[in-house]
């Protein structure tokens, strides 16, 4: 894509298969973060406060670039910085195997299922899938800036959503409403398990429109300026309120057209006049919608489907975008493809879209076993959709059946395993953690030269390490793969 850096980091569920196991899921998840790095060494376990809840030893760099490490007791991945959607959605797909690999190899996967969703259907909890989409620093990013960008994000949950049964009870959070700030539940906010079915799984937790933070207060578009980068030339823009896909073509799709409308805004083509009256309010209405009609209210009273807004920013895009590189026109193609099915059937989005696919699987068992919505088999089945166990996970039988288009292949997913893209700067940093791996850690000597032990071995950052005993190596860059720079400042005799 046009000068974009993608990235996507996936918070994971643990389902234990016991009635009254004795370790619970943060404990599993302790263990397999520690055989990923202990056992297999796939990368360097960080040694310095990464912050208050993340201790040394918490989590570290693996060799493809990316992160894995625990939040808030969930497992989770981050993506190496990737230039291409073929290679993000690899390397999404990467982190899925490394996890799943290593309960398979500890003897763990007939007590513990990882699941990549992001509800509990159990406790009413969410945890995350969030998008990282690399802009300039001149991106407009003002409430004005962003209003056709909020637009966009509320309607393109129709091909983006992982669908979900039921509907999470009204969160506890605080909003602005004129001067006052007041809870969210004296505003009318929605919610009730006995809803069937709904295409989203976490716009029932988005509570504003733009906030700083990303617990309690999960906004629309997260605020917080932290690029990661050369802040001078950069900005990130950090999205947390999209599900987690099962289908690597929904994946490709969702950064694809999402990162075209980012270039929209920056080069001044966006689409005008759709700013959404209640955005936080019409996020979870079309969510829920059982008609799947879709219709928003405009701040200008007008109303209009989310299919039709989707369509204006496609037009956009095509007038603007269209013929730039090969991937800008397969978004595009495919982009069009899918709005115009959605006019139809929902079944003939099965394969790309985890919501339809889903939604047709238990519509198909429902009738089959003549079950009420609010069976609970169901939500067991609505779980299995996301199981990472190729044996088990309902999205992979349709793999299987030869329903799913791939953007990858296995072998790709792989290399994604090990190897970093090597167009970013992760292809740096991956020379650094192959290095510290091979051995080359500070030595004797140099813990001597540093008798008060305050400085660990190394430090490893986005965008910027060090190794004790040699300078900061700062990678402000994420265009830059600063592969021979690394090696040359660690091992200054091979350069």
């Amino acid at each position: 894509m046009l000068h974009r850096i993608f990235g996507l980091e996936t918070e994971y569920g643990l389902l234990i298969h016991e009635d009254r196991p004795d370790h619970s899921p943060t404990w599993f998840a302790h263990h397999i973060r520690n055989h990923l790095f202990q056992v297999q060494r796939r990368g360097v376990l960080d040694l310095h406060h990464r912050g208050h809840d993340e201790p040394p030893g918490n989590g570290g760099f693996i060799t493809n670039g990316g992160r894995i490490y625990l939040d808030m007791g969930h497992l989770e991945y981050a993506s190496p910085e990737c230039h291409s959607l073929t290679d993000v959605v690899a390397s999404d797909r990467a982190g899925d195997l490394l996890l799943q690999r290593a309960i398979g190899d500890l003897g763990l996967s007939e007590h513990v299922s990882l699941i990549k969703n992001n509800i509990d259907h159990e406790t009413d909890a969410t945890f995350g899938s969030h998008e990282n989409y690399l802009v300039s620093r001149r991106f407009p990013f003002s409430r004005r800036g962003l209003a056709p960008f909020v637009t966009f994000l509320v309607t393109r949950q129709i091909f983006t959503g992982a669908g979900r049964i039921g509907a999470a009870s009204p969160q506890d959070a605080w909003i602005q409403v004129d001067r006052l700030i007041v809870p969210r539940a004296t505003v009318g906010a929605r919610g009730g398990s006995n809803l069937p079915f709904q295409i989203s799984q976490r716009s029932d937790y988005i509570v504003n429109d733009f906030f700083e933070w990303v617990q309690h207060n999960r906004a629309i578009v997260n605020t917080r300026d932290e690029p990661l980068a050369d802040p001078n030339e950069f900005r990130r823009i950090h999205l947390l309120l999209g599900d987690s896909n099962m289908a690597e073509y929904a994946t490709a799709l969702k950064l694809g057209v999402t990162g075209l409308v980012l270039q929209l805004i920056e080069e001044g083509h966006a689409p005008q006049d759709l700013e959404i009256d209640e955005p936080v309010e019409a996020l979870q209405e079309i969510s829920q919608d059982q008609e799947r009609n879709w219709v928003v209210r405009l701040q200008s009273q007008r109303t209009m489907s989310a299919l039709d807004i989707q369509e204006q920013f496609l037009d956009c895009a095509m007038r603007h975008c269209q013929g730039q590189d090969e991937e800008t026109d397969w978004v595009l193609a495919q982009w069009a493809s899918v709005l115009n099915d959605l006019r139809g059937d929902y079944q003939k989005l099965v394969g790309r879209v985890d919501w339809a696919s889903k939604l047709w699987l238990l519509e198909c068992f429902r009738e089959a076993e003549r079950l009420d919505w609010s069976d609970p088999l169901l939500k067991s089945l609505d779980l299995e959709y996301h199981n990472l166990n190729p044996a088990k996970g309902l999205y992979y039988g349709l793999v299987e059946e030869g329903r799913v288009p791939r953007m990858t292949t296995d072998a790709l997913i792989q290399i994604a395993t090990e190897e970093a893209p090597k167009n970013t700067r992760a292809y740096g940093r991956s020379a650094l953690v192959r290095y510290l791996l091979e051995g080359g850690r500070p030595t004797d000597a140099d813990r001597i030269a540093n008798p008060d032990g305050l400085f660990p071995a190394y430090v490893i950052n986005w965008s910027i390490f060090q190794v004790r005993g040699h300078a900061p190596f700062p990678m402000p860059d994420p265009f830059r793969t600063y592969r021979d720079e690394v090696r040359t400042h660690l091992e200054p005799s091979i350069a």
